[in-house]
């Protein structure tokens, strides 16, 4: 590319493929001649809801560098035009390249405008997900853990007689986690309540020392993502790394034995289906961002568990609005004040 960084630049000049075979004039007079196809009438004049490119991978400069996405590029058709122009979608692709960007999302916002200014469409999405790196200190040695985060957005925009309007702006971030099973570890507490009451005093008295260690459960490794709506633009995706953080056991690639210990400690003493995953999300979602954004923001949470002593996964989803949260958390509160 024009900046260098990629691969085939400094061999542009050299490809023996960059030299046409006919004159730019005989092609100009073909163009001409040939006129606009995408511009014909169609044999059936019906609207099309979206046409364009998916599985492009979007090269996108970031403040944690230049970083490869996957994504899709959509418009709507009109029942008068034929087809779209797909080489103006990588036309604008082309033209992003060199700029950059504080998140994905503003990339994919200036991309839909492109696209309304290029092709006669009245609405434009940009779909983008992809990961970023991660660096965080493990919570006992100290050690940089390189992990990685899974991030989105989605963006729709449309064409209006004062200019374009974002109808839609999502973020998103997911992040893998564990949980353990809170069912499986009360049953075994059950059985060893049974079996220790079977037992002479003293020697469950002796058996009992250690019974602040959680009952064992089995765990399994979950993947929790967390999406809202921002059409200002004014939430990172680093307020919703706090918000999953603050409600999940946050897994790390780098963990030395006393990491591992405190967080299966952890895990077990405050153990999660998928279900508490979600709604713990959602809470703190509700804490930490329910004044920033308006009540009508949509919040969407998805969690999968890949569950370990199952032959099957357990997903949830929750999609809800910000105000049905924090409504939630206001009703949770006064159901408090009264006991």
């Amino acid at each position: 590319m024009a900046d260098g960084s990629g691969l085939v630049y400094k061999y542009d000049k050299a490809r023996a493929s960059l030299k046409p075979e006919l004159s730019a004039s005989i092609h100009q007079a073909a163009v001409e001649k040939g006129g606009d196809v995408p511009e014909q009438i169609p044999r059936f004049r019906i609207a099309i809801s979206e046409v364009g490119i998916s599985d492009k991978t979007f090269w996108i400069s970031l403040p944690q560098g230049r970083l490869p996405f996957q994504g899709s590029v959509f418009i709507d058709l009109s029942a008068n035009s034929r087809g779209i122009h797909m080489s103006r979608i990588e036309k604008a692709i082309a033209l992003l390249y060199p700029r950059r960007f504080e998140d994905i999302r503003f990339f994919a916002l200036d991309l839909a405008g492109m696209l309304l200014a290029t092709q006669s469409a009245q609405r434009a999405s940009v779909r983008i997900r992809g990961r970023i790196p991660l660096l965080r200190k493990t919570p006992v040695s100290r050690q940089t853990s390189v992990d990685s985060a899974d991030i989105s957005t989605e963006v729709q925009i449309v064409r209006q007689e004062n200019g374009t309007t974002p109808v839609e702006s999502l973020i998103g971030v997911s992040l893998s986690h564990i949980t353990a099973c809170p069912c499986t570890q009360v049953y075994n507490q059950v059985l060893t309540e049974i079996e220790e009451a079977c037992l002479s005093a003293s020697q469950s008295e002796i058996e009992g020392e250690n019974r602040t260690i959680p009952m064992p459960t089995h765990s399994q490794r979950s993947i929790t993502g967390l999406s809202v709506s921002d059409l200002d633009g004014t939430i990172s995706f680093d307020v919703l790394f706090q918000c999953l953080d603050a409600a999940l056991h946050l897994t790390q690639d780098l963990l030395k034995r006393p990491d591992e210990a405190e967080m299966v400690l952890k895990a077990h003493r405050a153990p999660q289906f998928a279900e508490d995953a979600v709604r713990e999300t959602a809470r703190a979602a509700g804490i930490i961002l329910g004044d920033r954004l308006p009540g009508d923001a949509g919040v969407v949470i998805e969690s999968l568990s890949l569950e370990s002593i199952h032959c099957h996964n357990v997903s949830c989803r929750l999609e809800t609005t910000m105000e049905t949260i924090t409504g939630a958390l206001q009703s949770q509160e006064d159901l408090n004040g009264k006991f």
